[in-house]
């Protein structure tokens, strides 16, 4: 995929740095993918709704991810752009940069303790921060693990321990800093108030960056290369994707399902449930969006693989697409709770409906019909903040390939939705970054460059049927929230 103008002979090694695996691109002048590398990273679930994964796993695919694209690639580069989990977080040591703590991943539930004992202050920390109170986002979690795990070392997210790792710098940039529940997000700097709600004090956090920034340089690929974009991995995506006007808007289907809608460089407030915070900081100017979530979409696929209704995710139409419906059935994707506009960590998943006639292509076709309700629902909540309809939702990752899931996406969003030509929106977002932090380009749309949708879906029922279809979904949705 060709991605635009940019100046001769600057080479970028971006990596994603993600739930499921480290993927790592060598991209070229033109911007195009000179090489590609992956390799997996394993989160385990533990108790009490605990998700963990291993720190030194991440920070091995790291490097084995980035030095495979380099020796796929066979150029050096110029350039190194990082996209993270954004609100995945860890105990680690300074000093030396040895993680204390397993790293906390964004799934993890365990803080919903925190949460409830803050419950009186949860509009004052919204007010400050544009987040709900909700374990999702980092500074929940930061407290419990200062609560159950180490006392010493420094608590952030892992993108800082990463760069640490890899540059010695302690930083952290604006829009991770955001999902954080600690970043004043008028201000653009640590909230005094929001700290002291999560008893964490501010002089032990990183400094806070713009995202198109030479942060440092790091020896880990060979020479001294300059480390000059950073990301979390959704804010990424909606940078490659071109979502650069408010109302332009884009999904991701990967192990969550995250809908994300530029406001502008004003920071917004949600009134319909959503998360508020910066998309990117360039030259100290922050650009702002919109952010709901659906917790489980691949991972409810993989859910199903588990349970033996799913051979593998390759054959999701072959199965959902056996059947013209779910026949009633309706499925609540919240097995890992429920994310916007609910804000239920403790919900559970669910399917309603169920029959006698009911089949296992009904249940898959379920699925999807329910992670397409709630992203639907989330745009229609962004759209009631914006005041307007969305001007375009373009959508990536991995479950773009499933035709059924795009096809029904469409039908309950009444409206077109434009499929990215790259499996790899994050990391050509990140490369993007850090084209411009390199000064390899001049502007965002020259960073990004121009691309062609690699399809577009169109709504094939009526908006009377969708408005049903999303009514009952919802009504199923709130009954599932009080579980």
């Amino acid at each position: 995929m060709r991605r635009g103008r940019y100046t001769p002979g600057v080479h970028v090694l971006a990596i994603d740095q993600g739930t499921s695996a480290t993927k790592a691109l060598v991209v070229a002048p033109d911007g195009t993918i000179a090489a590609r590398a992956e390799v997996a990273v394993h989160p385990r679930a533990v108790a009490a709704g605990g998700v963990e994964q291993d720190p030194e796993e991440l920070w091995q695919s790291v490097l084995g991810a980035g030095q495979a694209a380099l020796r796929a690639a066979g150029v050096a580069v110029d350039a190194v752009g990082l996209a993270n989990q954004g609100e995945t977080v860890l105990a680690w040591e300074r000093a030396s940069g040895r993680a204390l703590s397993p790293a906390l991943s964004w799934q993890d539930r365990r803080a919903a303790s925190v949460c409830s004992r803050l419950a009186p202050r949860a509009d004052e920390i919204a007010a400050i921060t544009g987040l709900p109170l909700d374990p999702y986002f980092a500074a929940p979690k930061m407290t419990w693990l200062r609560e159950h795990g180490p006392r010493e070392g420094v608590v952030t997210t892992t993108d800082a321990w990463l760069v640490h790792r890899l540059t010695g710098a302690f930083v952290t940039d604006a829009a991770t800093a955001s999902r954080t529940a600690l970043l004043d997000l008028d201000a653009g700097t640590w909230s005094d108030a929001a700290c002291a709600a999560f008893a964490i004090a501010p002089d032990t956090l990183p400094a806070i960056v713009d995202c198109a920034a030479r942060v440092g340089a790091t020896a880990a690929f060979g020479g001294d290369i300059p480390v000059t974009g950073l990301a979390v991995d959704q804010q990424a995506a909606l940078f490659a994707e071109g979502c650069l006007a408010p109302g332009d808007a884009k999904c991701t289907y990967g192990t969550g399902a995250f809908v994300l809608a530029t406001t502008g460089t004003r920071a917004h407030r949600s009134a319909s449930g959503l998360a508020a915070c910066v998309a990117w900081r360039l030259g100290g100017v922050a650009t702002h969006c919109l952010d709901g979530q659906v917790y489980t979409a691949g991972a409810a696929i993989a859910w199903l693989e588990r349970l033996g209704l799913l051979g593998s995710a390759a054959q999701l139409d072959a199965v959902a697409g056996g059947v013209p419906s779910a026949d009633g059935v309706v499925f609540v994707p919240a097995l890992a709770g429920l994310a916007a506009p609910f804000w239920q960590p403790a919900a559970r998943g669910a399917f309603v409906g169920l029959g006698l006639a009911t089949e296992r292509p009904h249940l898959v076709r379920a699925v999807l019909d329910g992670v397409a309700a709630q992203v639907a629902v989330l745009a229609a909540a962004i759209e009631c903040d914006l005041g307007a309809p969305l001007r375009s939702l373009r959508v990536d990752g991995g479950l773009t390939r499933s035709r059924v899931l795009l096809q029904t996406q469409a039908d309950l969003l009444q409206r077109p939705l434009e499929v990215y030509p790259s499996p790899d929106a994050t990391a050509l977002g990140v490369a993007a970054l850090a084209r411009l932090g390199a000064g390899a380009a001049g502007s965002a749309e020259e960073a990004i460059g121009s691309w062609q949708p690699a399809a577009v879906y169109e709504p094939r029922i009526s908006a009377g049927e969708a408005s049903e279809r999303l009514a009952r979904w919802r009504r199923v949705a709130e009954t599932a929230s009080l579980a």
